[in-house]
């Protein structure tokens, strides 16, 4: 092949890819109000808006704090479980068999307590989960693990350099992560910055998305000021191979 492949032509095509909407803009239209011409200048030439890349719907709501009361309450419940995880010590068996013992010694003193102050007991509530609640829950994690796995050998057998790299990036950030705290850990940084960064991110969109654009600029320039100082300089072998027609 006559085009090599090199880190500069990478950082290249992602600069186009991200800044494509924006020169589509003609020069007519330049001035028009930023709110107008902002549209064109959206990370990684989006369209659509946060919400909508989100899935939509009730889970959408509540990661962007459509509903503040709801968002809040799951949050803090995911934080109250990782601190009894974490800082108490505690693990997952212990905490079920104190959750049972506190329904059971609940369900008897009501029992008893209702026939020492009336003639009748009366009848203590029962709590059933349905079977379709364990269903929806299996089928759920299976269509995500299974969609993350299509991801990865779609970007495996694509051909596509650049998505490559990014996934084996993503993936290397994560095993760096994971060495440094614990799974659980792992998944309450997840789950926080699930419901803190979209939402950030929909409210200062121009200013993350202007930054974006600036950071990779940067490191265009940096890397055409590396390239012409020391790489450049360095010999390259030629190989030499046989045309096929």
């Amino acid at each position: 092949m006559s085009d090599k492949i090199t880190a500069e032509n990478l950082l290249n095509t992602l600069v186009e890819t991200i800044a494509e909407k924006k020169k589509s803009v003609s020069f007519f239209e330049e001035e028009k109000s930023n709110s107008v011409s902002s549209q064109f200048n959206r990370l990684f030439g989006r369209q659509k808006p946060v919400h909508h890349l989100l899935g939509g719907g009730k889970s959408a709501d509540v990661l962007l704090w459509r509903n503040k009361k709801i968002s809040a309450s799951i949050l803090a419940a995911a934080t109250a479980i990782w601190v009894l995880f974490e800082w108490l010590n505690y693990n997952f068996l212990t905490l079920l068999c104190f959750a049972l013992v506190l329904g059971m010694l609940a369900q008897f003193l009501w029992i008893n307590a209702s026939g020492l102050l009336s003639r009748k007991p009366s009848k203590v509530p029962r709590f059933v989960l349905p079977e379709d609640f364990f269903v929806n829950i299996a089928t759920a994690v299976g269509t995500e693990v299974n969609r993350g796995l299509r991801f990865l050998q779609d970007v495996a057998c694509g051909g596509n350099l650049k998505q490559f790299l990014l996934a084996v990036f993503g993936l290397w950030a994560g095993a760096v992560i994971g060495s440094w705290c614990n799974f659980v850990t792992v998944l309450y940084i997840g789950f926080v910055a699930a419901h803190t960064l979209p939402v950030l991110y929909e409210r200062y969109e121009d200013q993350v998305d202007n930054f974006v654009y600036k950071v990779f600029d940067q490191m265009r320039n940096q890397y055409q000021k590396l390239d012409a100082g020391l790489l450049s300089k360095i010999p390259k072998g030629k190989l030499k191979g046989k045309k096929f027609e």
